[in-house]
């Protein structure tokens, strides 16, 4: 009953550090922004591009969300930009539902590569090679998002009218990717892909905006570079913050010798720490099961969040006690998800810990040859467990290596399908949901979300299920 009890523990903990900090900070900067009155701004600068709300979803819910990806990830993508189309006039529901949807695209590389890293941690196999297998398929994927976000919005009739501008965003967006991925490595393709399809997007609006001779009708003389940039501020100091976190001069910081390795603190979870054990076919030899809660004080990104706020406010001359006052409502307004986000770890901890999500896998396991097939169900139940791509690759990453020289298939493939086969599962994920609802201020309606995303997550499992099999039978 204690480990029950302190598995139950260890997710309410991390669910608080460093996942609803991370939210936290997020909404707040968003907050922020609104209260400042540079979030009108924002809007003006978007819409001075286009009017038209398909491609506004194109350039916030499907570029910038993949931009933030890249630089936070773990949720705060999918708070701002759900929240900045809601600002734009998006109902609450569909603005959650497509970011949720988006998130697909950079999803298996979020937060500067992390879910890649760690599934070369827990293979032993070298990073840069999973990424460059993940180009197999992962942008292909990420080509067809765009066009599903359009026609959810407006169906086929409706991609008609807006196919080009998708086509020019899905064709830099994958082609960016593509490149990345294969030759640079897995940190940075969130990043680059969203910079070159964002630049691609605005050229084609352009383009077509002179071309169509409408050119001033939509009021963007009315703003100037100062003026934008100054809007986008807050973003801009999120961005060299959380890059800044994530460079490894900064991470030698802390680490074990480093000058602010003081500032970690590891903490052996009670009742729980090293007393599950992990047996074959899970791991080569028996051993214990650590479950040591990190609090990086000062080196979590949520502290980069943080200080990015701060220095917002600096900038944008925000009083401290009207700070405190944006910071109480998000906290007021956030607390129901962050509730459930607390119940959810809890129970994937204890799923994990008792040993059932390693049952399911291994009984998928007994499949064979047909193994391959089912690899990325594996990856899509650790994510939906769990909501993080992360965690799903530590999870079940060593139980696809494996299983892969059991039934003499390439460890690339399955690995690759548990990195793929999990990122389909972020939209569905209790998690992600929780904080989606939560940022548009939906908290209670995450039923609807659910069933708003369910089809679309299977649909894209399936497809990744498909992929991995003739991989499997061709490598």
């Amino acid at each position: 009953m204690k480990t029950v009890v302190g598995a139950a523990g260890y997710g309410a903990a991390y669910s608080i550090w460093p996942i609803a900090y991370i939210v936290v900070g997020a909404v707040f900067l968003y907050k922020l922004t609104v209260k400042s009155g540079q979030f009108e701004i924002i809007r003006q600068s978007i819409v001075s591009l286009t009017d038209d709300p398909r491609v506004q979803m194109l350039l916030v819910g499907f570029i910038f969300n993949s931009f933030l990806e890249g630089a936070a990830g773990f949720g705060a993508p999918i708070a701002i930009t759900a929240a900045l189309l809601v600002g734009l006039g998006f109902d609450p529901i569909k603005a959650a539902g497509l970011c949720l949807i988006a998130n697909v695209a950079p999803g298996s590389f979020g937060a500067m590569g992390i879910p890649v890293i760690v599934a070369g941690q827990v293979t032993d196999l070298p990073p840069k090679e999973i990424s460059a297998h993940l180009a197999t398929f992962v942008p292909y994927i990420s080509f067809l998002i765009p066009f599903l976000l359009i026609v959810i919005m407006s169906g086929f009739r409706g991609m008609r009218e807006v196919w080009k501008p998708t086509l020019a965003t899905a064709l830099s967006y994958s082609a960016a990717q593509w490149l990345t991925i294969r030759f640079i490595g897995p940190e940075l393709p969130d990043i680059t892909s969203a910079i070159v399809s964002l630049i691609v997007l605005a050229l084609y609006l352009k383009i077509a905006e002179k071309q169509s001779k409408t050119a001033g009708k939509k009021g963007a003389g009315t703003l100037t570079p100062r003026k934008i940039i100054k809007g986008w501020s807050p973003f801009l100091i999120l961005t060299v913050f959380v890059l800044f976190w994530c460079t490894e001069t900064f991470k030698q910081w802390f680490a074990p010798g480093g000058p602010l390795a003081g500032t970690t603190i590891n903490m052996p979870f009670p009742w729980l720490h090293d007393m599950v054990l992990k047996t074959a076919p899970l791991v080569p030899e028996t051993t214990p099961y650590g479950a040591i809660l990190k609090l990086d004080l000062i080196s979590a990104t949520g502290t980069a969040i943080f200080l990015a706020c701060v220095v917002t406010m600096l900038l944008l001359k925000i009083p401290v006690h009207t700070g405190m006052e944006v910071l109480a409502d998000t906290v007021k307004g956030l607390y129901k998800p962050i509730l459930t986000i607390v119940l959810v770890l809890a129970f994937a901890f204890v799923s994990n810990y008792s040993g059932e999500s390693s049952t399911l896998a291994i009984a998928l396991s007994r499949t064979a040859d047909y193994f391959p097939m089912f690899a990325p169900v594996l990856g899509w139940l650790g994510v939906f467990l769990t909501g993080s791509v992360v965690s799903a690759n530590a999870l079940f990453g060593g139980l696809q290596q494996v299983t892969a020289n059991q039934i003499n298939v390439l460890p690339l493939i399955l690995i690759a399908a548990n990195v793929g086969g999990g990122t389909m599962a972020k939209m569905l994920s209790p998690q992600s949901i929780a904080v989606a609802a939560g940022a548009v201020g939906i908290a209670g309606k995450e039923s609807v979300l659910f069933r708003f995303t369910l089809k679309y997550s299977l649909v894209l499992l399936v497809l990744t299920c498909v992929i991995i099999f003739i991989q499997s039978l061709i490598y």
